[in-house]
């Protein structure tokens, strides 16, 4: 690659834990002979998915390649926190040939292109491509359609029609849990022209998702937005927070309190390492609504902090009822 020539970019979109790290972890497995650098987006304060990608570091993916920022939105801070991540990433010292952008899962993906304008990056690289994954199961579950008896559609499917639209690919993510009913009834509610592929456990052959040369900052027109001709976005609907657990002893009975979290406070997200009394190893624990998942992933790198993040909409976010509700099931 020389000098001149643009760096591609690929978008990676989709709402809260439809499994965006879990494919750009497929994809730092099987570059295709490309050296990648990585943005991870995370809502919070607390990353989870940065440290996740940085344990798949390799020699064509090298830690200093992987970047993660927290707290916040980069459609939201572009000139802060975006322009000059992105400026980093193109000044290392080994050029990365494409770089991957996994954004936090309430992000709108079309002010994100915009950026791609700014004089600062705009004649060094490209939007290769939009990538927007749907969990298939929650989609076909209706958990992302619209309140037809609302004036405003709902903070949870504007987020997710936005994504679709702006997306150039749709993967379906999560697809030996939907199951073949369930990925064609996903397929009926996303309703899009655009090419929709089942995927699973984030495999799929990179060469279906990058190389679109798609150039998407300069097909805003047809990547139609909620927020058009607003002057900002905020994610007021929604918040997160931080809890700070003690050890536990039985990580079954964390997951069921996750599970009730979810059900009797709305809390859409959890995600967070944990220490488990008597194990060397942290405790990975990923979320999505009722839908847990945990498993040892490897030992702790310094003090044994366990701390989760949960995401809901703004109006059920209460970090100390929260807290109280896992430490009584614990």
């Amino acid at each position: 690659m020389t000098d001149l020539t643009k760096i591609p970019v690929t978008v990676i979109t989709g709402f809260l834990g439809a499994g965006k790290t879990t494919l750009i972890r497929h994809l730092i497995r099987n570059p295709q002979g490309k050296r990648l650098a990585v943005l991870v987006n995370e809502f919070g304060t607390v990353g989870v998915d940065g440290d996740i990608l940085k344990s798949c570091a390799d020699d064509n993916c090298p830690a200093e390649n992987i970047v993660e920022l927290s707290n916040g939105c980069i459609c939201c801070t572009v000139a802060d926190d975006f322009i000059p991540t992105i400026e980093a990433l193109m000044a290392l010292p080994v050029r990365p040939d494409h770089i991957l952008i996994e954004t936090s899962g309430l992000a709108l993906p079309k002010p994100l292109l915009k950026a791609f304008d700014w004089p600062a990056i705009r004649s060094r690289i490209t939007v290769d491509g939009v990538i927007a994954l749907a969990d298939a199961e929650a989609v076909a579950a209706g958990r992302f359609l619209p309140d037809t008896e609302a004036e405003h559609d709902t903070p949870l499917a504007e987020v997710f029609e936005d994504q679709i639209a702006c997306a150039d690919i749709v993967l379906l993510s999560k697809a030996d849990l939907a199951g073949d009913a369930g990925i064609a009834a996903a397929r009926a509610i996303i309703a899009t022209e655009r090419p929709v592929l089942p995927m699973t456990d984030g495999v799929i052959d990179p060469r279906v998702i990058l190389g679109l040369n798609a150039a998407a900052e300069d097909d805003l027109a047809a990547r139609p937005s909620h927020h058009d001709g607003a002057d900002d976005h905020e994610h007021e609907d929604f918040d997160s927070a931080v809890i700070d657990l003690p050890e536990i002893a039985d990580p079954e009975r964390l997951a069921e309190a996750i599970r009730a979290l979810a059900r009797d406070r709305y809390i859409l997200r959890a995600k967070g390492h944990v220490a488990v009394a008597g194990k060397p190893m942290r405790l990975l624990v990923q979320a999505v609504g009722e839908r847990v998942r945990h498993q040892f992933d490897r030992p702790w790198p310094g003090a044994r902090q366990s701390r989760l993040v949960v995401i809901a909409e703004h109006d059920h976010i209460d970090a100390e009822a929260i807290r109280a509700d896992l430490l009584a099931a614990l």
